[in-house]
């Protein structure tokens, strides 16, 4: 114990001393350029601070909520919830106000709200959104404090937002320690709970050895670069260095990455953490961290990294086959909805990764489309999960067996939402999953397709497994925990914005399928407007499907 003491004392005091160290660097920049004669006008312009508007407000609705708590329990029970509807919403209508203008470089290059980043961003923004909505009956019911929960979930969100369109190794760290430091508070935020607090050690301690190693490779590229922090200098230097350090600093980074999206082998964390921390926090860990660390891949692999193509796409390749195989076999052994839905999580990643390694123009596009999709059909499921957790206090499969007699509505949202989940058409899921096949098909990804197709097949049967129990059990054959089902009211404090989300992710995931044309446009326009992606499949000579 007086290691880890010592260890994690020193590794405080190392990073106190690098954030110092930035933030004079910084004002000396800053304080040199006025010094040499740029004006103040012309260093706003350089600064270029309206870029980061959707993130002002989140960052102020994080810190009235703080202001708010103070007043008592009660009146953060009242107020916090609008309070963080205005800044996401806020957010959410200044990213759609920043859709398709030009990407111009903010903050020193520090970075760049381009397409790519919009996207991501609202995919983040909109996954908390919803992740609110079905935590405030779980948070007030476990008798947390209400204002601590949003303002560290909205924290969570500020750094994944910002790694969204981070172009610096600087603003790259902050903001991923920033999403990472708070998702271990809300992992174990359920203090009274012994899992909740194993799930935040657990996770603790392997996202501090995944900082620890993203540092190391990110002090090689600064050494490589000469001193460069921005991924553009970075990206230059690289051309024209092919040595094992190169080699050893992409594989930290993508270490890195593969940890933040759960991709085997860097998975570990993911089961005992979904089980053991509170479902909505979960909700949230599943897509709005993964689309940060998704984001993170395109920033620094393809834009840093493009002279190094084959060797990470080839890494790319052997992660997403782990992952689709391992996430979705070790997925039917489950007897927790959690556990799965946390392996399911794993493959998912796997296919997404398809996209990633095509490199092309519709592969990117496809990659965008499945996350967005993922979006609505796996928070669906999860709003199915908490509704049913709290009224029967289980996560057991098992005790869905007659479902469909006592709660209609839980059992044909979580049947759609794992279908579309399985790739069932006509599902949102099923279109994002044949886009992505179709992509990897055209740039001759046979093996990834294959694995992909066949894994699909195994995940149909332990997703229709748990709506076999939920629909085909007769009276007599209902779990105890049905047949001991509580009447159903909605009437309490919470029970509204949950069904109201529920509802809504319900009906995007069977209707978007059908009504998917415009999806489909907004992928194909995040790619278009983004260089970097543009870039890589100039270089790569890809002609996209038509």
């Amino acid at each position: 114990m007086a290691d880890v003491f010592f260890a994690a004392t020193s590794t405080a005091v190392t990073f106190a001393s690098a954030v110092a160290s930035v933030a004079a660097s910084t004002a000396a920049d800053a304080t040199a350029a006025i010094g040499s004669g740029l004006s103040t006008g012309s260093l706003n312009l350089q600064l270029n601070a309206a870029s980061i508007a959707p993130e002002a407000a989140v960052l102020i609705a994080l810190l009235v909520c703080l202001l708010v708590d103070l007043a008592g329990e009660k009146a953060a029970s009242r107020w916090v919830p609008p309070i963080c509807y205005g800044g996401l919403g806020s957010a959410l209508v200044l990213l759609a106000l920043q859709w398709n203008s030009a990407p111009e470089p903010s903050f020193l290059g520090a970075f760049l709200a381009d397409n790519l980043a919009i996207a991501m961003r609202s995919v983040v923004a909109a996954s908390t959104l919803i992740s609110l909505l079905l935590s405030w009956r779980y948070v007030e019911r476990s008798g947390t404090p209400v204002g601590e929960y949003a303002a560290i979930l909205l924290a969570a969100t500020l750094g994944g937002m910002v790694l969204c369109g981070a172009t610096d190794l600087i603003s790259i760290f902050i903001s991923l320690e920033t999403l990472s430091v708070s998702s271990y508070l809300l992992s174990g935020y359920m203090k009274r709970d012994a899992r909740s607090s194993e799930a935040a050690l657990k996770y603790l301690l392997v996202g501090s050895a995944a900082a620890a190693v993203f540092l190391y490779g990110a002090s090689l590229l600064y050494g490589l670069s000469g001193g460069a922090t921005s991924l553009d200098a970075i990206a230059i230097a690289l051309r024209t260095s092919d040595t094992p350090i190169t080699a050893l600093a992409l594989v930290f980074v993508l270490a890195t990455v593969a940890f933040k999206i759960a991709a085997v082998p860097f998975h570990q964390w993911t089961p005992d953490v979904y089980e053991g921390s509170p479902t909505p926090v979960v909700a949230f860990l599943s897509v709005g961290s993964k689309a940060a660390g998704f984001a993170l891949a395109l920033r620094i692999l393809v834009g840093c990294f493009e002279s190094f193509d084959a060797q990470w796409k080839f890494l790319f390749t052997v992660l997403a086959v782990l992952s689709m195989v391992l996430g979705n076999v070790v997925a039917l052994a489950q007897t927790s909805m959690k556990r799965m839905l946390a392996y399911s999580s794993i493959g998912q990643a796997g296919f997404v990764m398809i996209g990633l390694v095509c490199g092309t123009e519709d592969g990117f596009s496809a990659m965008v489309l499945y996350i967005a999709a993922y979006l609505f059909m796996n928070l669906g499921a999860f709003a199915c999960i908490i509704l049913f957790s709290l009224r029967t206090g289980s996560d057991r499969i098992a005790d869905y067996a007659g479902l469909y007699q006592k709660d209609p509505l839980i059992t044909l949202g979580l049947s759609l939402c794992l279908l579309s989940l399985g790739g069932i058409p006509p599902m949102l899921g099923f279109f994002g999953k044949i886009y992505l096949f179709f992509a990897g098909w055209a740039d001759h990804q046979y093996l990834l397709v294959v694995v992909g197709l066949l894994t699909s097949v195994i995940s149909i049967y332990y997703y229709i497994s748990v709506i076999k129990m939920m629909v085909v059990k007769e009276s007599q054959e209902a779990s105890d925990v049905v047949k001991n089902y509580p009447t159903i009211s909605w009437n309490v404090a919470g029970m509204q914005p949950l069904r109201a989300a529920l509802v809504g992710c319900v009906v995007v995931t069977a209707v978007g399928g059908i009504l998917s044309s415009p999806l489909f446009n907004w992928a194909n326009s995040t790619v278009a407007g983004t260089p970097i992606l543009q870039q890589a499949i100039a270089s790569s000579g890809a002609i996209p499907l038509g």
